[in-house]
């Protein structure tokens, strides 16, 4: 059984188009990110446009119940995949595609020389989203339903038309927005601001869970204070009404304040935490492990860790500021697997003793390490860790974990 917190987060995800305030609607639960409609006079301005040409035809279709003005403008928030995939939906013609001049989707042009481990990205993005796994197994994404269309994923892309240098008013058609640069989970980050609604779209720099600091997917470094201060800067426009891009909106003054500015507080915290630790010359594994949030931050529900965690964030945080060395000298060396696991085994009293440890454990993290061992060693312990991984699904609230245990525990199975 799945954990009951992730599975009640998947009211965060109901389907449907919300108003947000007289022309301002928001496509919530269609895909793992959502869509934001701004109505002109004449037209309409479409922010973001999800991760697939289903999804957006979905949501075009749902949109056109409320109104039938066309399309004349489309803004991205950021480069990420699942707000740029279905702009080729809301496109028919030749209407203008905003970004930040920063914009760097990896969905445009790469240059082929540049080496990076594309294969093992790919492979940790299928575990991280649960790409393959059943509804019932992948209960949710952690940002956005576990069950979505799929057709078209990533098909939709149009480049950016033109790229916007600096914070600035624009003109949607009647509409008076302000432009803000505001980086935060990436650089590109651009949020939408308008003054008269009082509304604030503000990409995926907020959304209702621990922020995804560092993304299991692999990720470049992604600014721990920059996104801190970003949150502080939200929090000052005094927005009554916060559409983030995923989960559900935010509405009231003072409850749009407390979101932005407890996550904002909850990002130091982890930064503060992280460099004490190291300060002191604890271990991360330490460090990882004595991290919670302090009790008025732990007690909101907008930073329960359904995605990003807290853990992830604090080794994210001394690998980005610091590197990988810890300031161990034992680390400045290593040993292949294979020789640590025959060291272990030869501590237990041989394979087969080692083995015994891992089945009799009840500590399932350290189950897992002693299945290392033993694989790494040529003992058939594929199974006993697939076991393993699928009991620590069940125990896990974060859903970029719970998908990677399932996901990498078939992929187990299957070459066993």
């Amino acid at each position: 059984m799945a954990h009951a917190d992730l599975v009640a987060h998947n009211q965060q995800f109901k389907k449907g188009i919300v108003t947000l305030a007289p022309g301002v609607y928001t496509a919530v639960g269609y895909a793992a990110s959502n869509v934001h409609i701004i109505e002109g006079r004449t037209s309409l301005t479409i922010v973001d446009t999800t991760e697939s040409l289903k999804a957006a035809e979905n949501i075009l279709l749902d949109l056109r119940a409320l109104t039938d003005k066309e399309i004349s403008k489309i803004i991205y928030t950021h480069s990420h995949r699942d707000h740029v995939s279905g702009c080729s939906v809301f496109r028919d013609g030749q209407q203008p595609v905003l970004a930040c001049h920063l914009f760097s989707s990896d969905l445009m042009a790469v240059d082929p020389n540049v080496i990076a481990p594309n294969k093992a990205l790919g492979r940790r993005t299928q575990a991280q989203f649960g790409i393959g796994l059943s509804p019932d197994e992948r209960i949710n994404l952690g940002c956005g339903p576990g069950d979505r269309p799929m057709e078209g994923l990533g098909q939709g892309f149009v480049p950016p038309t033109e790229l916007i240098p600096a914070d600035c008013d624009i003109d949607l058609d009647g509409v008076q927005a302000r432009l803000i640069m505001a980086p935060g989970e990436t650089d590109d980050h651009m949020i939408v601001w308008l003054p008269a609604s009082r509304v604030l779209i503000g990409g995926d720099n907020w959304y209702h869970a621990f922020p995804n600091l560092y993304a299991i997917r692999g990720t470049a470094y992604r600014d721990f204070q920059t996104w801190a201060d970003t949150l502080g800067a939200m929090a000052a426009l005094n927005a009554e009404i916060l559409a983030p891009g995923h989960t559900q909106p935010v509405m009231g003054q003072s409850v749009v304040e407390d979101v932005l500015l407890s996550t904002r507080d909850a990002i130091l915290h982890v930064m503060r935490h992280t460099a004490t630790g190291m300060d002191q010359g604890l271990s991360l594994d330490d460090i990882v492990t004595s991290l919670s949030l302090p009790k008025a931050l732990g007690s909101k529900p907008w930073l329960r860790e359904f995605y990003g965690k807290l853990g992830w964030s604090a080794r994210a945080f001394a690998a980005g500021t610091l590197g990988w060395y810890d300031g161990n000298p034992t680390h400045l060396g290593t040993l292949s697997s294979t020789t640590r696991a025959q060291h272990m085994a030869d501590l237990a009293g041989g394979i087969d003793a080692l083995a015994d440890q891992a089945r009799l454990t009840k500590d399932l993290q350290w189950r897992l390490e002693l299945c290392d061992h033993l694989m790494a060693l040529g003992y058939a312990a594929q199974s006993l860790k697939a076991e393993t991984m699928i009991r620590l699904a069940d125990t896990e609230i974060n859903a970029t974990a719970r998908n990677t245990y399932l996901f990498e525990s078939k992929k187990l199975l299957e070459h066993s």
